[in-house]
């Protein structure tokens, strides 16, 4: 049989890499071993020497972003996906989680303050003045001020009030934010999720150091909550199509909101994890490559929300030819509002 070959694609980053790649050739099942990935320049008629590859890096080097892409178009698996994770950002995937029944806080996508690179004003004709008292009385205070495209708590400000919420969006620069309504929550979890089938639940603390965030096991006091939280991850990520993720909750009366779910490259520190979690993590990953790599997966390695989005857009069409939906209750009529238009607060 030939040798099937699982690369680790990665930067900065020491621990996780090395600790996967060693528990994968220790297991020494047959035909498989791991390797860190040799790249050099890729040449339009190469094939990859990988079965499967995980990338810990792509998100900050296009190089690897398109080589990855090559890569899956000669045959391998990519963990993550390299087509569906450049599709997403953290609006859109609020829709995404919507559709599979997962909650998630009220958001409002935003326009940029500045104007991005080679554009200028007459760039955004189509853009008007944005009600800012809509999207005050639709969230809400405290919100929180977050990039759309974004990660590791970068350009994140939790706004108390109108003049704080301008004070942080006017330091947004070019950046397309999002303002979110900010859960009060109760309990806090994070859960690490591998192939779409394996879920780690540990209860977080998102307001400790990093190293004190992961916190006693909440397991046995809340079996029925940490099911739906089980439940929940795995729909979203098996809707958002990824093989490793971490997906964090935060619930309020109850209810889980889904916070943070695009963490493709997720932290697999020992030092923020924990150890316990670290093991968890090494192992799970080792055994879906090893899966991977004999046995390549028999779906589509993307998501499934074109189905859950396009199946929402049928029924709506369904409900209209059998006499529309039923009308809601009228609402009392609120005294006109009008529309901020301070050229400061413009949404150019």
């Amino acid at each position: 049989m030939k040798e099937k070959v699982v690369g680790v694609l990665f930067g900065m980053e020491d621990h996780f890499p090395w600790a996967l790649i060693n528990r994968i050739n220790d297991r020494n099942e047959s035909g498989v071993r791991a390797e860190a990935v040799r790249i050099s320049h890729v040449e339009d008629r190469a094939e990859t020497p990988y079965a499967v590859i995980v990338d810990r890096i792509s998100h900050d080097v296009p190089f690897y972003r398109t080589f990855l892409k090559c890569a899956a178009a000669s045959g391998a698996t990519i963990i993550n996906n390299p087509f569906w994770w450049s599709a997403d950002d953290k609006f859109f995937d609020n829709l995404v989680a919507k559709s599979v029944g997962v909650a998630v806080p009220r958001t409002v996508l935003l326009p940029h303050k500045q104007h991005p690179p080679n554009t200028k004003g007459n760039s955004f004709r189509n853009l008007e003045f944005v009600d800012w008292d809509g999207v005050f009385d639709f969230l809400g205070f405290p919100i929180f001020l977050k990039p759309a495209y974004g990660g590791g708590w970068k350009d994140v400000y939790k706004c108390h009030d109108r003049a704080e919420f301008f004070s942080s969006y006017d330091q947004t620069r070019d950046l397309c934010m999002m303002a979110q309504e900010a859960i009060d929550f109760t309990d806090y979890f994070r859960c690490y999720v591998i192939g779409r089938k394996h879920v780690k639940v540990m209860a977080y603390d998102p307001r400790r150091q990093f190293h004190e965030r992961y916190i006693r096991d909440y397991v046995s006091e809340h079996p029925g909550l940490v099911e739906k939280i089980e439940r929940d991850a795995l729909e979203l990520c098996r809707a958002l199509g990824y093989d490793m993720n971490t997906v964090e909750l935060a619930v309020r009366d109850g209810v889980p909101y889904a916070i943070d779910f695009m963490n493709p490259a997720p932290d697999a520190d020992p030092f923020s994890v924990g150890e316990q979690n670290f093991e968890w993590v090494v192992e799970t990953v080792a055994s879906v490559c090893i899966e991977r790599a004999l046995d390549p997966p028999g779906y589509e390695p993307t998501g499934s929300w074109p189905e859950t989005l396009g199946s929402k857009k049928q029924k709506r069409r369904e409900t209209k030819k059998k006499g529309g939906a039923k009308k809601s209750p009228a609402r009392k009529k609120s005294s006109p509002r009008k529309t901020t238009r301070n050229p400061d607060r413009k949404g150019e």
